[in-house]
């Protein structure tokens, strides 16, 4: 689309055009919203806030606002390939990479990781008996850093310059020799400032649950969510700043001329090694929580412990080691030898001993368990056969030699969404549906939540499946087209219907919220008979819970308490708890780290330089003030 521009004028594409123009009419209904039902200090309250729950409750929000513009570009791009030689709206050859690039990127980083984050903010301190995070000024920086990271991933779209290279960004195609425009640069600022993000709620999750658990919650004691959330945090502190590593060298490669990925004396192998290191981690960094949650979940709707806790502790453990030790089954076909392609295989299969162990571990804890089929119970159920599923082809792809016929067809993108949306994606549906009553007061309506499941389920299943073939058939992942003689017409457009039925199960979740606000009622401290801690604080959890503190002398203490008939035993002596107060500091630091990384994108030093020395400067003036001080004077929060 032309648009006059002055004395000039501006090609923009019609994707952008109605984007602005959706944006700007939903922007004004908000904002009307806002004002009318006077919700301004409440909007000014989360803004300032350091608790744990209002911060996971963001973190969801935002998770999910991205969810629906990341699954947006998924039926964008199950359209353009609905049919041989299709021209679909404007989604060909450059735009086709723009899309499948802003999927993939948002849904890792922007829509997967801030939605587990949320859950373990809302969750995991309620478990072990903690007040707060460690450092709840540490996880509003950490929140804002994710939204200024995905905001300005965004801007990049609104500006038509989206990055183009995939989000696994591979050199040499995502230097400036071959993506000279600053889509790629948005690329690499925005994950850089997420990521540092997710460094410091890594920190934050394990200080606290090492430090905060309550009174005899040994670590033997502890739930899976949490012991999840440790071994997710650890990976993350490894894995991270392998990512950051490789952002950094790839920033100087497309700002400063240097040559880490190509040239002479760079390789695009260094730039698959940094991201693999990262990448393969980060499977493991989406899919254990999602365990952890699954582990409550069916020992809470089985009414039995989770059968055999210790192998599912150690089973996480070794996830989480082996997923550091396999990084290069991604790189059979770069040429790495067959020693190493031997190795990284057999490391590979490795992984499938804990996760079986756990499968099994899943199904005794059902066996001869009072079953109750909820919306959580059901996401935990649907989870185990498509889980396994994606775990055979895994391993499929585990063996170098078939992997050659594998590699970067739609096989892969078949056992990649099989592994990410069998285990997180629907670990998420399922831990929101059990914690909603913790975020909100109410239990979101199990009626609508059953057809959420069997809508998403049977749309996955349809969309996912047809892939395995279609790649088989050698179709490759990242071609906007194919043609008639192919055989691939019926299977694609299989997954596009299966695709838009998996859309259409968000629109049942959304008039579900609805319904339930308007006319949900309020329920009391533990709406599914529960097992553990959360489950003894009001719904939504206040502020300053836990006061007194219970004393933890066994698994599921709340759990044999009901069944005994007494309460639990609490005391007032325990170790001084973190202090949630409000401010407005993290924001403003957020928001200096995106004027730099604008002003690093655009060559705008200036700006970069002040949006550093702001950053700086908010750091300093935080580390030599405390706003903590009114409550150590008035007491308040500190036993």
């Amino acid at each position: 689309m032309t648009i006059p521009f002055f004395k000039d004028t501006m090609f923009v594409p019609s994707d952008v055009v109605a984007a602005w123009v959706l944006t700007i009419i939903l922007g004004i209904f908000m904002a009307i919203y806002v004002w009318r039902k006077q919700k301004i200090p409440l909007l000014w309250s989360y803004l300032r806030t350091t608790n744990h729950r209002k911060i996971g409750t963001m973190y969801v929000l935002f998770g999910v606002l991205f969810f629906l513009r990341a699954g947006i570009d998924a039926l964008l791009i199950r359209l353009q390939l609905a049919s041989p030689h299709a021209e679909f709206w404007v989604f060909q050859q450059d735009k086709y990479n723009e899309l499948f690039t802003t999927h993939g990127t948002m849904m890792i980083f922007f829509v997967a990781m801030p939605l587990l984050i949320g859950l373990m903010n809302i969750a995991v301190p309620l478990q072990i008996g903690a007040r707060d995070l460690a450092f709840p000024f540490l996880n509003a920086v950490s929140f804002w850093l994710f939204l200024a990271g995905a905001i300005l991933f965004n801007m990049s779209f609104f500006l038509n310059s989206a990055p183009n290279a995939g989000w696994t960004g591979y050199a040499p195609l995502s230097t400036d020799t071959f993506t000279p425009s600053v889509g790629n640069d948005y690329y690499v600022f925005s994950l850089q400032v997420s990521g540092l993000g997710t460094i410091f709620t890594a920190i934050n999750m394990i200080v606290t649950i090492i430090r905060h658990r309550a009174p005899g919650m040994k670590l033997t004691r502890m739930p899976l969510f949490p012991w999840s959330a440790l071994i997710t945090s650890f990976l993350i502190l490894i894995a991270f700043p392998v990512l950051s590593m490789g952002l950094y060298l790839l920033m100087f490669d497309r700002l400063f001329g240097t040559g880490f990925f190509s040239g002479e004396v760079g390789s695009p192998v260094f730039w698959q090694h940094l991201f693999w290191i990262f990448g393969h981690p980060e499977v493991y960094i989406l899919a254990l929580p999602a365990f952890g949650i699954f582990s409550d979940i069916i020992s809470a709707f089985s009414k039995k412990r989770i059968f055999g806790y210790p192998a599912m502790v150690l089973s996480l453990a070794l996830i989480g080691f082996l997923g550091f030790m396999v990084w290069a089954h991604h790189m059979f076909t770069v040429g790495l030898g067959p020693m190493a392609n031997t190795f990284f295989a057999i490391t590979t299969m490795l992984i499938a001993v804990p996760t079986g162990i756990k499968i099994f571990n899943w199904l005794f804890t059902m066996r001869g368990g009072v079953i109750r089929i909820t919306t959580p119970m059901l996401f935990s159920l649907g989870f185990i056969p498509t889980f396994v599923m994606g775990g055979v082809t895994g391993v499929m792809l585990s063996v170098a030699a078939a992997d050659f016929q594998y590699h970067d067809t739609h096989f892969v993108v078949a056992h990649f969404h099989y592994t990410i949306i069998g285990s997180t994606i629907l670990g998420i549906f399922a831990g929101l549906y059990y914690w909603y009553p913790k975020i909100t007061g109410k239990v979101l309506d199990e009626t609508l939540g059953k057809w959420h499941f069997w809508l998403f389920l049977i749309g996955f299943h349809m969309t996912f499946l047809p892939m395995h073939i279609t790649g088989l058939q050698g179709m490759p992942r990242r071609v906007y087209t194919y043609g008639y003689g192919d055989s691939l017409f019926a299977l694609n457009l299989t997954s596009t219907i299966g695709a838009f039925i998996m859309g259409s199960s968000m629109l049942i979740v959304g008039w579900n919220v609805y319904k339930t606000h308007k006319y949900g009622e309020k329920v009391g401290n533990d709406p599914w008979d529960g097992r553990t801690l959360e489950w003894t604080v009001k719904s939504p959890s206040e502020e300053h819970t836990f006061e007194p503190m219970p004393v933890v002398k066994e698994m599921d203490p709340f759990w044999y308490a009901k069944v005994e008939g007494r309460k639990l035993e609490t005391t007032t002596d325990v170790r001084p708890g973190p202090i949630p107060v409000e401010s407005i500091k993290p924001i403003l630091i957020a928001v200096s780290m995106s004027l730099m990384s604008i002003g690093m994108i655009y060559s705008w030093y200036w700006l970069a330089i002040l949006g550093g020395l702001g950053t700086l400067g908010l750091f300093v003036i935080r580390s030599v003030t405390d706003e903590r001080k009114k409550d150590y004077a008035e007491g308040g929060g500190v036993q």
